[in-house]
């Protein structure tokens, strides 16, 4: 007896569920990425360079946000909980919550990118001393502490391409070792990120080069790395962390203009009225460039082009 049309339409319809659900359970999942914590946004370009799409990359201190004063939020906190890797830099945030960053996860790395840097002190905050910032070096041992012998550790190594060539192969050997089968991207993703930080190196030296006027004014000491880089002298407005009082900024204004000195450098994350006075009052160019942005080559030229006197985005 031939089977009535209407008695084949249960079976039909069971094999378009199967055949929709078979791929789903049969096709092999994707690798999980490695998840990374960087600690503020240029770590975090380094690091998404390095990885490309095997890893995924979420940043502490946010946009307009400063290292200094920065708690971090509660869905980060949870989020720390599955991470694989933590990239420290020692910025001052770091000091306060590291223990609790390791306590949200203690199954997970952390990576300290200053291990085996050349350090420097922060800037010394004295205006009556012109080699006052050329601050002396010093080896970075592991897991290095922010103070030595009570004397705070300068941590935006990122500012210097040459350092940042150091810690983007650091970077690709954590992920090489935490995730062996994509290694060789890892490797190549960082060998062309050398290739474009030499050639930024090289572009920057050149340009800075045969300046004449190798000293600037920065608000906040944290162009340090670059300075050493490129044999320049930062010159901080802060006193000892704080806008400076009427005396210092007096002698800061003489040591400006007997050094004649025209750039002075502002970052969005701190006032800017102590460093407009002293522009007004020396004649100067007042910039902002802010070392924490995540454009970072361009950020690099930007600063450049202040220091050797030349217009930026911000002249148009």
């Amino acid at each position: 007896m031939a089977l009535q049309p209407f008695a084949l339409l249960p079976f039909a319809l069971l094999i378009v569920l199967l055949a929709a659900v078979w791929p789903a359970s049969t096709m092999a999942e994707p690798a999980a990425r490695l998840r990374v914590f960087a600690s503020v946004l240029p770590i975090q370009y380094f690091a998404q360079r390095v990885g490309g799409d095997d890893v995924e990359v979420e940043v502490m201190v946010l946009p307009g946000q400063s290292p200094a004063t920065y708690e971090p939020r509660p869905q980060q906190v949870a989020a720390l909980a599955q991470t694989d890797l933590y990239l420290r830099i020692g910025v001052p945030f770091e000091d306060a919550w590291m223990r609790r960053i390791r306590t949200a996860n203690p199954r997970m790395e952390v990576l300290d990118l200053r291990d085996g840097l050349e350090l420097r002190p922060m800037a010394a905050h004295h205006h009556n001393d012109t080699d006052a910032t050329q601050a002396e070096p010093h080896a970075a041992p592991e897991h290095a502490p922010d103070h030595e012998h009570g004397q705070e550790l300068d941590a935006h190594v990122w500012t210097s391409p040459r350092l940042a060539r150091q810690m983007a192969v650091r970077i690709r050997e954590r992920f090489s070792a935490l995730d062996p089968e994509h290694a060789d991207n890892y490797r190549q993703h960082q060998q062309a990120f050398d290739q474009e930080l030499a050639a930024l190196d090289a572009e920057l030296d050149e340009q800075l080069r045969g300046l004449k006027q190798r000293a600037f004014l920065v608000y906040h000491p944290a162009w340090g790395y670059f300075a050493d880089a490129y044999q320049l002298q930062q010159i901080p407005v802060e006193f000892e962390g704080k806008e400076p009082g009427a005396r210092q900024l007096a002698a800061l204004i003489e040591q400006a203009q007997a050094l004649d000195i025209e750039a002075v450098v502002v970052q969005p994350q701190f006032d800017q009225r102590a460093a407009e006075r002293v522009a007004q009052a020396i004649g100067g160019r007042l910039a902002s460039v802010d070392p924490l942005s995540v454009n970072y080559a361009e950020n690099l030229r930007a600063l450049a082009r202040v220091i050797a006197g030349q217009p930026t985005a911000d002249d148009d």
